[in-house]
């Protein structure tokens, strides 16, 4: 389960974050781009757009199931 106290800065203000145990594997990037992205040196992921629609969240909550660390959190 993700941890909020240890979100990845890059993270924009919002419901859902990546936190520091994600491995880079870039499946949250491959499953939901529009959300989802990778740091300057592609060592871990991070949230660059909050959802606003139902599709949004969906695609998010899809991302988030998908995760094989669990690194990805939902605070919504």
């Amino acid at each position: 389960m993700a941890d909020k106290t240890n979100k990845v800065p890059e993270n924009i203000e919002g419901s859902y974050y990546v936190d520091e145990d994600c491995t880079a594997c870039g499946l949250c990037v491959d499953t939901d781009p529009d959300h989802f992205a990778m740091n300057d040196d592609e060592s871990y992921a991070y949230v660059y757009k909050q959802p606003e629609t139902d599709d949004e969240i969906d695609a998010c909550e899809e991302a988030l199931e998908a995760c094989p660390v669990e690194a990805i959190g939902n605070d919504g």
